[in-house]
C-alpha cells in the first residue's frame, strides 16, 4: 500500500517504539521517520542498532516537521513531554500515544497542544515482558486490537488515517471513549498486573524461608507471574496512579469474589468450586477462539 504518513517522529524508544518502527519499514507505510529518548544511552544503542532513520537529542528536534508524532513514555511523563514539543509541532499534524490509561494522558497533554494539532489518543493491546530499544519486533501488532480513543471535537480524517496506520501493521482495531477504555483495562490488565506483582512479591519473602524453593520449583501458572510482573516498573507504577479509580474498583470486586471462594473450601463446598472454575474456563476458552492467544503448550510462548 502507500506511504500512510510522510514523517512520523516516535517520542520514546522503548518496546512499542521499537517495534512500531521496524512494522513501519517492513511494510514501507512512511517515509522519514525520527526518534527521542529521554536517555543519550538510548539514543547511542538506538544509533547502534539501527532504529529509526535519524535519531535526535531533543523532543522538539524530533517532532519538528511530523506529520505524526506518537508518544511512547511512561504516562507520568506525558505532561512534560507535551510542554516540551508543543512549540515546535507542524500545522496539521496529529499527535498520538501508546498509553494504557487515556484519561490521565487526555488530562496531561491536551492542554498544552495547539489548535492547529489533531490529538488522537490510542493504545495498541501488545507487549511482552521485556523493554528498551533492543526488545522490539515488526510483528508484535499482528492481530493483536490496537484501541483509538478520540477527544471531543477530533477530525474525523485524522481518526481515520491514523486507523489506517494501526491496521495496515497488523493490528485490529476499535474506537471507545476514554472513560469506557480505562474501566476495561483496569479488568483485562491493571488489576491482573497488580495480582500478579502481589502474587510474586508473597513467593519472594516465602523464598528467603524456603531456601528459594518457591522459585526453584516454580509451576506453569507461577511462571506466568512472573513473566507479567517482569514488566516494566516505571510503566505499571504510572498506569496505577493514573487509573487509581478504576482499578481500586476491580481489586474491591476481587476481593469479594476472593472472600467468596475461601468460603467454599473452608466449608468444602465442591460444587460452587466447580461452578465457578467451569464458568472461568470458559473465559479462557472464548480468547483462544478470539484469535488472542493459543491454546497450545505454555500457550504458544517460545521457551527460552
Amino acid at each position: 500500500m502507500s506511504q500512510v504518513y510522510e514523517r512520523v517522529a516516535l517520542i520514546g524508544l522503548g518496546l512499542i517504539a521499537s517495534s512500531l518502527y521496524w512494522a513501519f519499514k517492513r511494510d514501507d507505510l512512511v517515509g522519514e521517520v525520527t526518534g527521542y529518548a529521554r536517555s543519550s544511552e538510548t539514543r547511542d544503542i538506538a544509533r547502534e542498532i539501527g532504529l529509526c532513520d535519524r535519531i535526535c537529542d531533543s523532543a522538539a528536534e524530533a517532532v519538528a516537521g511530523a506529520d505524526l508524532v506518537v508518544l511512547c513514555v511512561p504516562v507520568g511523563a506525558m505532561d512534560a513531554v507535551a510542554r516540551e514539543i508543543a512549540p515546535a509541532l507542524k500545522a496539521g499534524a496529529t499527535v498520538t500515544d501508546v498509553g494504557s490509561v487515556k484519561q490521565a494522558v487526555i488530562a496531561a497533554v491536551q492542554p498544552h497542544l495547539p489548535d492547529t494539532v489533531h490529538f488522537v489518543p490510542s493504545h495498541p493491546l501488545a507487549g511482552t515482558e521485556h523493554s528498551g530499544p533492543r526488545s522490539g519486533f515488526a510483528e508484535l501488532f499482528e492481530e493483536r486490537w490496537f484501541l483509538i480513543v478520540p477527544v471531543e471535537g477530533s477530525d474525523v480524517s485524522a481518526v481515520d488515517q491514523l486507523e489506517i496506520l494501526w491496521q495496515a501493521i497488523g493490528s485490529k482495531t476499535a474506537r471507545m471513549d476514554a472513560d469506557h477504555h480505562d474501566r476495561v483495562l483496569a479488568v483485562t490488565s491493571h488489576a491482573p498486573h497488580l495480582i500478579a506483582y502481589t502474587m510474586v512479591g508473597v513467593a519472594d519473602d516465602l523464598s528467603r524461608v524456603t531456601d528459594s524453593e518457591v522459585i526453584n520449583y516454580s509451576a506453569a501458572g507461577f511462571r506466568d507471574f512472573t513473566r507479567i510482573a517482569a514488566s516494566d516498573p516505571t510503566m505499571w507504577r504510572d498506569v496505577f496512579l493514573n487509573n487509581k479509580d478504576a482499578t481500586l474498583e476491580i481489586l474491591g470486586r476481587f476481593t469479594e469474589e476472593l472472600f467468596a471462594l475461601q468460603r467454599a473450601i473452608r466449608t468444602e463446598d465442591g460444587d460452587m468450586l466447580h461452578d465457578y472454575f467451569t464458568r472461568t474456563r470458559a473465559i479462557r476458552r472464548g480468547i483462544v477462539e478470539a484469535g488472542q492467544d493459543t491454546d497450545a503448550p505454555d500457550f504458544g510462548r517460545t521457551k527460552t
